[in-house]
């Protein structure tokens, strides 16, 4: 049961990255640290609903 998932940077709003979670394990929201191409710098990333 794997879904699809968007990642939007915490600074500046933009949505860089999609990914997988399982859903089954991973009921909270996904967070993790990546890079940003527009801040040019690696920042926080959130899942969006």
């Amino acid at each position: 049961m794997r879904e699809k998932v968007i990642l939007v940077c915490e600074d500046c709003l933009s949505r860089n990255y999609t990914t997988e979670k399982n859903k089954l394990n991973t009921a909270k929201r996904v967070v993790i640290k990546k890079y940003c191409p527009r801040c040019n710098k690696h920042t926080v990333h959130k899942e969006t609903k």
